[in-house]
């Protein structure tokens, strides 16, 4: 079993047939993705891979095919359009892949998807990767393997560091979901925690979290209070500057909160190791798991 998705899942792509957006689509149809439907606007009629129908609106494309979930690849200036356009149509999930969209925009995205019931990933992530089930986004499908370890993110090349090195040691994943670091996302850490807790195909979590906000700090009082398996963490950022973005904008120090060593003392004291450098991170769950 998997979080956010399962075999009822049916993907359209907005975004098609750009570059980035055609280069992953395929390699999410590789996957064995459902890939029903394309959007680009202009474009309807066309078909994507030989199979794949594209439709000038994600009405259409809904309408026509049945889709239920949207992967966004547009520029970041029609990203939110994008999403609303998703939501409008009736997508119930919609992972957004764009970076650098403004945050002003999904200040207001956010509120219009709540009402709808709509839940978005995103924006500026990896996207999801459910091994055996679907592949929503930009992560590599070579580096995963079917298992019970449940993976949140806020960074993206790290999690398929550790995704690596987790397949290596033997230990499969349920779900590997990357939330993005911006300072307004859809999806939250302390979401994705309790999707795992609820998800009893999921027998433990590795958390990667980043400096900046209370994020982390949150997840952990879930966790200890709630949660009941083997938990490890690791903490990005452990040498950056107080107010210093780093790579994320929600990846920024302020007002004395939100370091590495808040985030780790926070976790350590819920009872959820942090591991000091990523490649420990495999070695930590194993000891967790006994």
């Amino acid at each position: 079993m998997a979080i956010f998705v399962n075999k009822d899942t049916r993907v359209v792509v907005q975004g098609i047939t750009g570059r980035d957006g055609s280069f992953h689509s395929q390699g999410m149809l590789d996957y064995g993705t459902p890939l029903v439907a394309g959007v680009t606007p202009g474009k309807g009629g066309q078909t994507f891979a030989d199979k794949v129908p594209v439709f000038d609106t994600v009405a259409q494309a809904v309408e026509e095919t049945g889709a239920n979930t949207s992967v966004i690849f547009v520029p970041p200036p029609f990203a939110a359009g994008a999403v609303y356009e998703a939501a409008d149509a009736g997508c119930e999930l919609v992972v957004c892949i764009t970076e650098g969209v403004p945050t002003l925009d999904m200040v207001a995205v956010m509120p219009y998807l709540q009402e709808r019931g709509v839940r978005l990933i995103g924006p500026n992530c990896p996207g999801l990767l459910a091994p055996g089930i679907a592949k929503l986004g930009i992560m590599p499908a070579s580096i995963v393997k079917e298992g019970k370890v449940g993976l949140v993110s806020r960074s993206g090349t790290l999690t398929y560091e550790v995704v690596w090195q987790l397949t290596n040691a033997g230990l499969g994943q349920s779900t590997c979901l990357g939330i993005g670091g911006d300072p307004v996302i859809g999806t939250t850490f302390m979401d994705a925690v309790q999707a795992f807790a609820a998800d009893p195909e999921t027998e433990a979590l590795v958390l990667i979290g980043e400096i900046g906000g209370d994020a982390e700090e949150k997840a952990a009082e879930y966790i200890q209070a709630n949660v009941d398996m083997p938990v490890v963490a690791f903490i990005a950022g452990r040498t950056a500057p107080p107010g210093k973005r780093m790579g994320h904008a929600g990846a920024i120090v302020t007002g004395g909160s939100g370091t590495a060593a808040d985030k780790t003392k926070a976790l350590e004291a819920a009872g959820i190791p942090v591991a000091e450098r990523a490649m420990d991170i495999v070695s930590l769950l194993q000891k967790q798991q006994g």
